[in-house]
């Protein structure tokens, strides 16, 4: 009974101490998310769309952290790009770059959740995609003797030892939760995706940048198109086959006559908008090299999509047979066609480019063709073990050609580049490494699962993408290391899965 506006305990109508709780905590989420949709409102209204992404991007991702340590995973590959927009732009003068900062502060949250829930470290097993990795640190360690920069060393031997602790670590703590590791990857695609075309639409476009004569070349955080091509290259395979597996559970369902769960049509929306923004970004990009790279692991995508290899093999030659029906009826935008052409051209028109003629056009092939030149002379000095890892730039200046001075960092071709680095050696463990992934993904697509199988397919064009286009630049730049780290940890676990229910078969 109520006495003087008070409950009795006595009254039945008196609710219980947790329906009490549960009504404060509805009322308090509430409130939260009235006072959120107001600061969403003006915030929209005042700040530029890739700021508001990113704001609500880690304001999400620091809410999540005290659920699961990978929620820090998710921030860390999406800052770790602004690494190249920090050293450039930015005053502030950090002991270590922003995806090192971030990757001790994901390790430790790591360390703490771990201390605090009691799970046992996690042990090294013998999976073949951390053993590759690990084979490949030891090859490149010989650096340290060949190299004239021990720092320069370092900095490049690290790219690698991190890759491998990556694949060590993900594929022990999150075999349950792969799909967060999905996840973190296309959503720090899909945020330097809108920071790309923003630019590409006219903000802080550089005038040597334009196209079409209104455009900007689209380069995201990473203060360069090629390199954020190769970005969204990596990550679009992946972004498509989500997309298609959804599509396809749904498309199922609807077969079946069952209900279709509203959490997968919300699903679809989401991966299939990721996939749209990051192919938007990668034409944005109006990189030829990451063009090529997509044509080529869509070509293989297909190749491996269907369960039998033939089929795969007729829907690859039906789409190479429609682009080329497209390109001869002249149906493809004139200025792509240009745009390819003129590579083609130039690129095996010049078989030296010492003294060679160059115009705005061809300027950027040639200066390529240059860089291609000096690694070669560089590994004809030193075949068996080249210069040292990360001794590129430094020794240049030893074998530039006339009219290209500048080292810009690298060959222009990874290739190229490991061969003078680390000569035959290197180059070999390199080749040596992707055959090894290749032939675990492809093993992978034994997968039961069809999300998992439709993640193997995604990640055998994430792989064919790299070895394409790193014909044309180096992609392990601004971080993007980490990015490729964390796929390559999602194959370890999916080829774990494959080998243990061939185990239970």
């Amino acid at each position: 009974m109520a006495s003087n506006g008070r409950w009795s305990i006595f009254d039945p109508s008196c609710p219980r101490p947790a329906e009490m709780i549960l009504a404060q905590s509805k009322s308090r989420i509430n409130w939260f998310c009235v006072s959120a949709a107001i600061i969403g409102a003006v915030a929209s209204a005042i700040l530029p769309l890739p700021s508001l992404a990113l704001i609500v991007s880690v304001s999400l991702c620091l809410l999540l952290i005290p659920v699961t340590p990978l929620a820090m995973l998710v921030l860390l590959l999406a800052l770790a790009p602004l690494r190249a927009l920090i050293a450039t732009e930015s005053g502030i003068h950090l002991p270590l770059d922003i995806g090192q900062i971030l990757l001790v502060l994901y390790l430790g949250i790591w360390l703490v959740h771990g201390v605090m829930k009691r799970r046992p470290p996690p042990g090294v097993s013998r999976e073949p995609v951390l053993l590759s990795a690990a084979s490949l640190c030891l090859v490149f360690a010989v650096g340290v003797w060949t190299s004239d920069a021990t720092g320069n060393w370092l900095t490049e031997w690290l790219k690698w030892l991190v890759i491998a602790i990556m694949i060590w670590h993900l594929s022990q703590s999150a075999r349950f939760d792969w799909r967060w590791l999905v996840f973190a990857v296309l959503l720090s695609a899909v945020a330097n995706a809108v920071v790309g075309l923003y630019i590409f639409f006219g903000g802080s476009g550089a005038d040597h940048l334009l196209i079409l004569g209104r455009f900007f070349r689209a380069f995201g955080t990473f203060g360069q198109p090629n390199p954020f091509g190769g970005f969204m290259g990596i990550a679009l395979p992946l972004a498509l086959m989500c997309a298609a597996i959804q599509s396809y559970q749904i498309m199922h369902d609807l077969r079946a006559g069952r209900r279709v769960n509203p959490a997968r049509l919300l699903l679809l929306a989401a991966m299939a908008s990721a996939a749209g923004i990051v192919a938007a970004a990668l034409f944005a990009s109006w990189s030829r090299g990451a063009w090529l790279g997509f044509a080529v692991s869509l070509v293989v995508m297909l190749v491996a999509l269907p369960r039998r290899l033939l089929m795969g093999i007729s829907l690859a030659l039906a789409l190479a047979a429609l682009f080329f029906a497209l390109w001869s009826a002249g149906l493809l935008p004139r200025s792509v066609v240009s745009r390819i052409t003129t590579a083609a051209t130039d690129l095996f028109s010049f078989s030296d480019v010492r003294g060679a003629n160059f115009t705005p056009t061809n300027f950027a092939v040639i200066e390529r063709l240059a860089h291609w030149q000096a690694a070669i002379g560089m590994a004809q000095d030193h075949p068996l073990f080249g210069v040292g890892l990360g001794s590129y730039a430094l020794r240049y200046a030893d074998y530039h050609l006339i009219n290209w001075e500048a080292p810009l960092g690298h060959a222009h071709n990874q290739y190229l580049n490991f061969l003078a680095e680390t000569g035959v050696v290197g180059l070999a463990a390199y080749i040596a490494f992707w055959i090894s992934i290749f032939r675990v993904n492809w093993k992978t697509l034994k997968h039961p699962d069809r999300t998992g199988r439709a993640v193997a397919v995604g990640l055998l064009g994430c792989w064919t993408y790299i070895a394409v286009h790193s014909v044309f630049d180096n992609l392990f730049v601004n971080n993007l290391f980490l990015h490729i780290g964390v796929l390559l940890a999602v194959l370890a676990i999916l080829h774990r899965q494959v080998a243990a229910s061939l185990e239970l078969d």
